[in-house]
């Protein structure tokens, strides 16, 4: 048994896991909480639960944490991760994550950022914490807490929605109306191409609201739109979903994507063109950071070939909600 403390009170199971039992890896959390070998206050829980100070936690015998595996924490990821960063102060990380590469491991991810910030320690030798997540093929702005303290933080401004996030999509055709919003329920549920998230009737089972702000910025015929959204809510896949929906799904969506004989224009990057452009959040100091990540190659690739000129816009002045 073990008892949250007062630091750590906001901070999500698995992170706490990852802080007191780093040889527990994600997957085998997961078995843990799935047979109840885990419970939070006798009750059973999931690796997104977000624990209160004082709640006791049930751990089940864990061996002791296994030698660093070859690879992981070393010279080489920290080099990589520091050439990511896009702004740095006592408390936190904002880096410019890659497209393709995981915020955090699962079933056959080894290489993540959450493992990647280990090589990043701070002075007491704790990893950098991440306040949240972006899809594997979602590139852009990630905010990394240093510190318990910032962590807990900064999983409050996320929570209460004080952190604002802009994104950047290429889609298939052109929204109609140009701008506005998108609200429905969503949830996770089982379909013929696997498990994903759809778009469900209020009351169902596991159905959770989502709302997203849209604004077509600029267009290349009818065939392609360059899309700016402010996701209101966090859901899992929604600005992917959100788009789909709107029948403007995001170029080389793997999962979303619904067009039939579509046919991609020449000279397009290959991948998801969905990046996380911008982000602004109040510090603890209580000035407000704006940071802005510049678009990963594939993206500017297209860019560059449908005419999309990243720089006409000043990033300052793009907000869906205007």
């Amino acid at each position: 048994m073990q008892v949250v403390a007062r630091d750590e009170a906001g901070m999500r199971l698995d992170r706490w896991f990852a802080t007191h039992f780093p040889q527990v890896t994600f997957g085998h959390l997961q078995k843990l909480l799935r047979s109840g070998q885990i419970r939070v206050d006798s009750g059973r829980v999931k690796t997104s639960t977000r624990l209160e100070s004082g709640q006791v936690v049930r751990v089940p015998p864990i061996g002791e944490a296994p030698e660093r595996p070859e690879g992981e924490g070393n010279p080489k990821d920290a080099d990589f991760l520091r050439d990511l960063i896009l702004y740095e102060d006592d408390d936190i990380y904002v880096f410019n994550k890659p497209h393709g590469l995981a915020s955090q491991g699962g079933s056959g991810t080894k290489r993540h950022m959450d493992g990647l910030l280990k090589s990043l320690p701070n002075a007491k030798g704790e990893a950098p914490r991440l306040v949240h997540r972006l899809d594997r093929d979602t590139s852009g702005c990630l905010v990394v807490a240093k510190t318990k303290a910032a962590a807990t933080h900064f999983g409050t401004v996320f929570r209460s929605r004080s952190a604002r996030k802009i994104y950047w999509a290429l889609v298939a055709g052109n929204p109609a109306p140009n701008q506005g919003s998108i609200s429905c329920f969503i949830a996770k549920q089982e379909t013929r191409d696997g498990e994903q998230m759809v778009v469900v009737p209020n009351g169902t089972p596991g159905a959770q609201h989502s709302m997203t702000y849209y604004s077509t910025t600029d267009t290349a015929s009818r065939r392609f739109a360059w899309v700016t959204l402010k996701p209101v809510t966090g859901r899992t896949h929604q600005l992917r979903v959100h788009m789909a929906q709107l029948g403007n799904p995001i170029i080389d969506d793997p999962r979303y994507f619904n067009i039939v004989n579509w046919e991609a224009a020449p000279g397009l990057g290959e991948g998801l063109h969905l990046h996380a452009r911008r982000i602004t959040l109040p510090l603890s100091s209580g000035k407000r950071l704006d940071v802005s990540a510049p678009l990963p190659p594939h993206m500017q690739q297209s860019f560059d070939a449908l005419g999309f000129d990243a720089d006409r816009f000043d990033v300052q002045d793009v907000d869906p909600e205007k």
